[in-house]
Formats: C-alpha cells, sequence, structure tokens
C-alpha cells in the first residue's frame, strides 16, 4: 500500500495552488458539477466545444488536494481535446484506481501522479469529480446537438 506521504507530495501541492482555467464562461455550451457525498468535494465546470473539440473551459473546485490535483492537471491541458479522447482519459482513470491499470497517456499523462490513490478506495470519487462534470457535460451539448438537428428535419 502507499505511503500517505506518497500520495499527499509537494506537486500535489504546486497543482492545487494553480489551478487553469478557474473562471466560469460567459456563454458555455454546457455546464454541469460532480458532487461527492463522501468527503463534500464539488467540481462544477463550464464546456464549449466546436465540433468535437474543447474550445472553452472554466472551473470552479471545492474539493479535497487530490480533487484540485486532478482539476488543474485536466484543466492544463483541456483546450483542444477531443470528445473521445476525454472519454478515454476517464475510463483509463478509472481503470488506474479500480484495476490497477495503466495511467492515461498522451496529453494527460500526467495524471499518472495520482497513480497512488489507486490504494484509498474512499479518495476515487474525489479524483474522479472532474472527469465526472467533464463526460456529463458532453453529454449534454451532444443532446443539444441531437435535438437541434431533430428540430431542423422537422422544419
Amino acid at each position: 500500500m502507499a505511503d500517505l506521504n506518497e500520495i499527499y507530495n509537494s506537486k500535489l501541492l504546486e497543482l492545487a495552488a494553480d489551478i487553469p482555467h478557474s473562471q466560469r464562461l460567459k456563454d458555455p455550451d454546457a455546464t454541469t458539477a460532480a458532487h461527492s457525498k463522501l468527503c463534500g468535494s464539488t467540481v462544477a465546470i463550464d464546456l464549449n466545444m466546436q465540433g468535437d473539440e474543447v474550445t472553452g473551459y472554466g472551473q470552479t473546485v471545492k474539493a479535497c488536494l487530490l480533487g484540485q490535483a486532478a482539476s488543474a492537471i485536466v484543466g492544463a491541458h483541456i483546450l483542444g481535446a477531443r470528445a473521445g479522447e476525454l472519454r478515454e482519459t476517464a475510463t483509463a482513470m478509472r481503470r488506474m484506481l479500480k484495476e490497477n491499470g495503466a495511467p492515461p497517456t498522451g496529453r494527460f499523462a500526467e495524471l499518472a501522479i495520482l497513480e497512488p490513490v489507486r490504494h484509498y478506495k474512499a479518495r476515487h470519487g474525489s479524483v474522479m469529480l472532474v472527469f465526472d462534470a467533464i463526460e456529463r457535460a458532453i453529454v449534454e451539448i451532444e443532446d443539444k446537438r441531437a435535438g437541434a438537428r431533430i428540430d431542423a428535419a422537422r422544419a
């Protein structure tokens, strides 16, 4: 099992101290939030997408150090990411935490710093909040667009 010092390290403190995109968007395509009942952490996000590419992102993070660090890493790399890439990253994070899977690769490889959290099941939810919110936002945007196409076809 990982030592708590391995989890709560100076790099995580640095990340949590400087969370990118901490201002909300004025006109988001979607706004969602994810909340952990266990620890009370909340991550709320605004997302803009052009096609399936993220063009705008804002977040409010009221979470523990682990949730803040995950949000900081995602915020630093999300612009330009595609919906499929974000879903794959969320899936990789779940596998990393729950199934001893490999950490994400590519633009989100820095999330590997959270790998020791896999040994602390009670902390998984906090790490996943940002991904839960992003996945909901993508679905919301896709649903709005599908509805608009249906409405246009009926007109």
